[in-house]
């Protein structure tokens, strides 16, 4: 058996926390302000907005995280010629652990805006500064430092809607269960909590949330703030997706401003992919969740402004000239753009049986990740579907020891799978592929499933199995009932028409009202891949330069804002 893996703070930790050296120091100098702290003083707090990175000079820094019980563990020294900081401080957002003095200290305080600027004026200094702060996110997540306490029961469908929302935003958590857990007991004994309001949260700044949606859970831990009415961005990219993020970066790297949200998190349906193959650039692969993530992150590098999760509700009259497009958010803000990005990708498509509501979340999913993979280990599970997706899911499940039993209507898998993954799934002992068959029934009971029931088409024989979790792989519709009354065409399938198909002389990414754009899996005709919607993402970025220049004299600053009305966009 392999042994288990080092920490990445042991493997990493030269990379995580570089020492600078003094001409390294003196050129960070001109980005930021000279602080000093005395003995005792905190440089940050967790669940409170910081300053920015904090370059120490001289002095000595002790960052730490207090659990749950009010007990404080060092995570972290700094001395001189490090830094404090990591993707928090880049974003602006509360801090995800403590930093005291633990000896005078002089410090340099670079806010997040001048922060974003060093990383692009200082290219190799700013490479190592970029990766630290990653790394030092990776690190909290996988310690679950700086984030909120989940105390609930594991398999309990709004614990896991909990944890796969902090998971897919990449923000740290930890989760006490509360049937096991003597700590989980003090604290619903201490707050004096009934079992059925259950799960409760608490945050790092020290609320209790019971049972929270995910929107008020973001905003208690600073993911989201209020967006300000008055101020008018020349771009709106709905869908942080592929096609949004990518739209992101490249806009915000020419210099233009960007606002990005999204209803549930980055990624879309790409962030849910367990391997990605087939995308330029990575011979070996890469999970979903982690090439978004670098998106993510350097959109925010570029000055992408992001604000999720916040969701459209619906788009609104331009009127003409230097007026705005407004958005209408489901929250009671509002948002002015110059000009519209369509990115909101797609819905995953439910499967039509019985009770399929009443399992959700619990026992059936619509994304395979190491969550569901944890609850199902050493299980027989049902997979329906037979895309890229569906292999995706299915490869990786069996590599967790999981018995995954496809479910595929089509006689043969190569009819819509890539030919790759169905030569691995052939070489799988614990996968066991069934075609020509549909679910038909589901049995269970208090949200817990407990048999699949399926029937093959030629012969109607009826098959069932004692199975507790089942995953849907059934493709999406596109996301676009917040576009009614826009005057944005659609075609019969609900798609977003561009180009010629929308009438009359337009860019091939316009939709019918001029100044909205559309791209990514949502937009009809669309090739349904990550590296399409990414080149769509770069490629309607000329043409909203050209549609700003032509619409007002005053230099386009693009902001781009991206929300999902489903945060399942863009298939892989």
């Amino acid at each position: 058996m392999a042994p288990p893996l080092q920490p990445i703070i042991e493997r990493r930790r030269d990379q995580m926390f570089p020492d600078l050296e003094p001409f390294e120091i003196e050129r960070m100098r001109r980005f930021g302000a000279c602080q000093t702290f005395a003995t005792g003083d905190k440089l940050f707090t967790a669940g409170r907005i910081g300053p920015g990175l904090i370059v120490i000079p001289c002095g000595k820094v002790e960052v730490t995280q207090t659990d749950s019980s009010g007990h404080r563990h060092t995570i972290v020294t700094h001395g001189p010629g490090q830094f404090l900081g990591e993707l928090a401080q880049m974003a602006g957002r509360p801090s995800l652990a403590d930093a005291t003095a633990i000896e005078p200290v002089h410090s340099i305080i670079i806010a997040p805006d001048r922060l974003r600027a060093l990383l692009i004026a200082e290219a190799e200094l700013g490479e190592r500064i970029m990766r630290a702060l990653i790394l030092r996110r990776v690190g909290l997540l996988e310690i679950g430092a700086g984030g909120p306490v989940i105390i609930g029961r594991a398999e309990n469908a709004d614990v896991l809607r909990l944890q796969g929302f902090l998971r897919r935003n990449g923000h740290p958590h930890q989760l006490l269960n509360s049937d096991t857990d003597a700590e989980a007991k003090a604290l619903i004994e201490r707050f004096h909590v009934d079992p059925g309001q259950l799960p409760i949260v608490l945050c790092p700044g020290g609320q209790l949330l019971r049972n929270p949606g995910e929107n008020e859970l973001a905003r208690c831990v600073g993911l989201v703030r209020p967006i300000d009415p008055n101020r008018l961005y020349d771009v709106v990219v709905i869908g942080a997706g592929p096609a949004g993020l990518a739209t992101a970066v490249y806009a915000a790297s020419e210099g233009l401003s960007v606002l990005v949200l999204d209803c549930r998190a980055f990624g879309g349906q790409a962030g849910a992919s367990a391997r990605i193959e087939n995308y330029l650039g990575f011979p070996t692969g890469i999970t979903g969740i982690a090439l978004m993530a670098r998106a993510y992150n350097q959109a925010q590098k570029f000055g992408a402004e992001m604000a999720i999760p916040d969701e459209v509700s619906k788009l609104c009259a331009h009127e003409g000239g230097d007026d705005p497009f407004v958005l209408d958010l489901y929250n009671g803000e509002r948002v002015r753009a110059r000009s519209v990005v369509v990115a909101s990708g797609a819905r995953y498509r439910r499967l039509t049986v019985d009770n399929l509501d009443a399992f959700e979340g619990a026992s059936v999913h619509y994304w395979a990740t190491p969550l569901e993979a944890k609850l199902c280990a050493d299980q027989e599970v049902a997979l329906v579907g037979a895309g890229n997706s569906a292999g995706q899911a299915a490869v990786f499940l069996a590599g967790q020891g999981v018995k995954v039993r496809m479910l595929v209507r089509r006689p043969d898998l190569s009819e819509t799978m890539s030919r790759y993954l169905v030569d691995r799934i052939e070489g799988l002992a614990n996968v066991e592929v069934e075609t020509g068959c549909a679910v038909c029934g589901l049995e269970g009971g208090n949200g817990m499933l407990e048999a699949v029931r399926w029937r093959h088409g030629v012969s109607g024989d009826e098959v069932r199995r004692p199975i507790s979790h089942l995953f849907l792989f059934i493709g999406a519709e596109p996301n676009t009932d917040w576009l009614t009354g826009s005057g944005v065409r659609l075609d019969d399938k609900g798609f977003v028409l561009t180009g010629e198909d929308a009438g009359g002389d337009r860019h091939p990414l316009e939709t019918s009202r001029r100044g909205v754009f559309a791209i990514g899996d949502v937009r009809a005709k669309s090739i349904k891949r990550v590296a399409a919607a990414v080149g769509e993402g770069a490629q309607v970025v000329a043409a909203l330069h050209s549609f700003l220049a032509a619409t007002s004299s005053k230099p386009p600053t693009l902001a781009v804002m991206v929300t999902s009305p489903s945060a399942r966009a863009q298939t892989s």
